[in-house]
């Protein structure tokens, strides 16, 4: 576990490790890089690399950690990748469920095994459930993350690498965009973002824009902290609304 950078969360919980690329947003994977450059220095848990790997000994750390803290769960892997058992995440998702002063940000591009593993289980109120919008071609994920009952529903619409077109926003609470970052980073057209900020804020949805990534919004490569994350002018740091009433967590 650790403190991270990443804007919209506070730390990173990572009880697995390692991945395999599904959809045109995996291209540049930033995990997958991190993942060699540990296992080159030798860094505990990291011996295979970017293969698939579940860590048991993660799977306590939270209970550990007594300061409310917000968790991205899984930043270096995706917890529903095809080789993660349904035993592992009863047991994962057992400390969620454990640690109610805790949030649990989680992310997938795996929709189909989160809608399975919700058929038959409920999601703790302290868990967000997200998935990944990388353009239009599948935004079949939206409409499948609807179906499971979580106290906030999320978009990583990061890294956008085309239009989104229309969105139905119904039933979601947060929408988070941003560009690409890497040498091999693809450029975000400033109209992409843009019109995703129009559709979250006609529709009430929260908006947070991470970054413009390596292109910025001129159309120029340069460092993605030279690039920054102004967006209209302004930075959009939006998040959904939680209140606690009687120990339960509600959206608001």
């Amino acid at each position: 576990m650790k403190i991270t950078k990443i804007e919209w969360t506070e730390a990173t919980w990572n009880p697995a490790i390692g991945c395999t690329k599904v959809t045109a947003g995996c291209k540049n994977c930033y995990a997958e890089t991190m993942a060699r450059r540990l296992q080159a220095i030798g860094v505990k848990g990291y011996e295979n690399g970017f293969e698939f790997t579940v860590l048991p000994d993660r799977f306590l750390q939270p209970l550990a950690i007594k300061k409310p803290t917000k968790f991205f769960v899984n930043s270096m892997s995706d917890l529903f990748h095809e080789k993660m058992s349904f035993e592992n995440l009863d047991k994962i998702f057992e400390t969620m469920k454990n640690t109610p002063q805790h949030s649990y940000q989680i992310l997938t591009k795996r929709e189909k095994k989160l809608k399975h593993y919700f058929e038959k289980r409920n999601v703790p109120s302290n868990v967000w459930l997200g998935v990944t919008v990388e353009n239009e071609d599948v935004k079949n994920r939206i409409d499948v993350l609807k179906t499971v009952d979580a106290t906030v529903r999320f978009l990583s619409i990061e890294p956008l690498i085309g239009d989104v077109g229309t969105l139905d926003l119904s039933g979601i609470h947060w929408v988070i965009v941003g560009g690409e970052s890497g040498s091999n980073a693809r450029p975000m057209n400033p109209d992409w973002p843009q019109r995703i900020q129009k559709q979250c804020e006609e529709q009430g949805v929260a908006f947070f824009f991470k970054q413009w990534g390596t292109w910025g919004e001129d159309g120029k490569k340069r460092s993605k902290h030279a690039n920054g994350r102004l967006l209209l002018g302004k930075e959009w740091k939006e998040e959904p609304e939680i209140v606690k009433t009687s120990g339960e967590i509600i959206y608001g």
